[in-house]
Order: structure tokens, then C-alpha cells, then sequence
């Protein structure tokens, strides 16, 4: 067989391997047979069309045994390691198929990570624990530009979106409450407005956000303003400077709970503001099998707050 023809010959089938390293560990046909559950003939037609393909012998026959060409022997480390390849490409199927492996890379918001999202990935972990976890916090513009070019696979982000590129499932919707310190006179209202807020001193949560607008806005709608003593960027935060005593904080009620204990109160806020919040995903392509997995936990969590509430 000249060079061209190797190279135009069909490429070497799996099973002829197999069949040949058998026949190298275990010394006979009849032995590497039974190892693949073929008979002996089976096993030797399989190793005499290996031999046709490749174009040289790789075993001697004498008197029904199989005696290995140099050749062979040159070749049986190579086809060693070859299997073996394949056998770790057959169990990394396996263990993706089964979830024994894999990276799912999340981004959520300060506020998330610190307040829901550990309670997400306990379950998820519980259920997938040979599946690595991987949260980041990002501003929005850096999130939606991972997303969208897949460098991670899913995020939390406050609705609207607006991109084209990202398409997200709504997972929790909530209103806003007011947190103070209990021994704040405001504390005595049931039910909190920006007209009563005006001139209080105020704890911000993202100046210069759209919910931070939206805030401004209401209290100019009233004829007042905020009294910012503080500002900040987490609920986490706002929550902690509010306990000092140190103002009012209006802040999505569903991440507030979590710090929400003496001596902090909270009180209805009115108008309310929504905060709806969506996992989302590139539009590029199907969410991987992970995502779907991590999708179903987020679902069961949200599902459960709100048969709590």
C-alpha cells in the first residue's frame, strides 16, 4: 500500500483496536473474545480486517496462535493510550450526562448574593454536588455585556432589560418598605409617603439608578425632598447605617427581610414601588442543561416565598 492510498483508506474503526490491544494483554484470540464477547473467529476476522486496512501484518499465525509482528509491538503503546483517551472522553460523558461535572458561572446583583442567592445554591449544590458554583457581582452594563457574549451563563437582573441580545424569565416581583431604627418618631406611622419622608434624614440607595429617580421623582410630586444623610449601593448597607439610627432607607421589601431584626423596623411605603426581577440568559443560544437545572432551583425558591408569604 503506496502513501496514497493510506492516506485515502477509511479510517480505523474503534472495535479493530479494542480487539488488537485485548489480543496484546491477554495473549490469545480466544482470551480477548471472551473480554469483548466475541467468539475466537469473531475476534480474528475483526484483527485480519484491522490488518487489510492498515496495510501490514500485526501478528504471526502459527498453528492457531497469534504471535505479535514488531510492528505490533510498536503500535500496542500507542493504541494503549488512544483507549484510554477514549475511555476518559466515554466518562466525562458520563459525568456530564449525570451532572458529576460542569461550571455554572452566575452573576446577581450585591443585594442577591449576599441575601438569596446562598439559600439558591445550597439547594442547587445539595442536589448537583460535584458541580462548581461560580458568583460574580457586576454593574449592569458589564453584566449584560457577559451575557450576551456568553462569557457567563446566567444572571439576576432587575426588569426592564432592554437588550436584544438577552431574553430573561421574571422570578420575583415586590413592593418597597421603609426600614428605620425602632426608636425613630417616623416608626409611629403605620404606613410611610414621601410627603411624611420629606426633610427626614434620608439613607439613598443608588443615586443616579432609575430607582433612585424614581424616589426623587415622588418627592417631588409631593413638593418635598430627601434629606440625604448617606447613601449606598446595597440593601445590605443601607440596612446597617439605618440601625445606627442614622435615617430612613426605602428599599425592596423581599431583600430587606433578611437584616430586618431589632432594633430595625419597617413600615409600608406608599406609593409602592416594584421591583421585578428576571434569571437571565444569552438569546444567542439554548441555556445549557446546568442553567435549566439552576432554573428549576431558582423557580422552587421563589415558588416557596411565595406560598410563605
Amino acid at each position: 500500500m503506496n502513501r496514497a492510498e493510506r492516506l485515502a483508506r477509511r479510517p480505523v474503526g474503534l472495535r479493530a483496536l479494542q480487539g488488537f490491544a485485548e489480543i496484546m494483554r491477554r495473549g490469545s484470540a480466544t482470551a480477548a473474545g471472551q473480554a469483548l464477547g466475541l467468539s475466537q473467529p469473531g475476534i480474528s476476522r475483526l484483527i485480519a480486517q484491522l490488518e487489510r486496512e492498515i496495510g501490514f501484518e500485526l501478528f504471526y499465525r502459527d498453528k492457531g496462535r497469534l504471535i505479535p509482528t514488531n510492528d505490533a509491538l510498536q503500535l500496542a503503546g500507542e493504541v494503549e493510550l488512544a483507549l484510554a483517551g477514549v475511555a476518559r472522553v466515554h466518562s466525562l460523558i458520563d459525568d456530564i450526562g449525570c451532572f458529576n461535572t460542569g461550571e455554572l458561572r452566575l452573576i446577581a446583583p450585591p443585594s442577591f448574593v449576599e441575601g438569596i442567592v446562598p439559600d439558591i445554591a445550597a439547594a442547587f449544590l445539595k442536589r448537583l454536588p460535584r458541580v462548581r458554583l461560580s458568583i460574580d457581582s457586576r454593574s449592569i452594563a458589564t453584566t449584560k455585556a457577559m451575557l450576551a457574549t456568553r462569557v457567563v451563563d446566567c444572571a439576576f437582573i432587575k426588569l426592564p432589560i432592554e437588550h436584544p441580545e438577552l431574553v430573561g424569565e421574571t422570578v420575583v416581583s415586590s413592593g418597597s418598605v421603609c426600614v428605620l431604627h425602632e426608636d425613630n418618631p417616623l416608626a409611629r406611622h403605620p404606613l410611610l409617603t414621601p410627603a411624611l419622608l420629606s426633610g427626614a434624614p434620608f439613607i439613598m440607595l443608588g443615586t443616579g439608578s432609575a430607582y433612585g429617580n424614581e424616589l426623587r421623582q415622588m418627592f417631588r410630586d409631593c413638593g418635598g425632598s430627601p434629606y440625604i444623610v448617606a447613601e449606598s449601593h446595597t440593601v445590605s448597607a443601607a440596612c446597617a447605617l439605618a440601625a445606627r439610627g442614622i435615617g430612613v432607607a426605602v428599599l425592596n421589601e423581599l431583600l430587606a427581610k433578611t437584616y430586618l431584626r431589632a432594633p430595625l423596623v419597617a413600615r409600608p411605603f406608599n406609593p409602592s414601588i416594584r421591583h421585578d426581577y428576571a434569571l437571565v440568559t444569552s438569546a444567542r443560544s439554548a441555556p445549557s442543561r446546568l442553567v435549566e437545572e439552576f432554573r428549576s432551583e431558582v423557580r422552587t425558591y421563589f415558588g416557596n416565598i411565595s406560598s410563605i408569604a
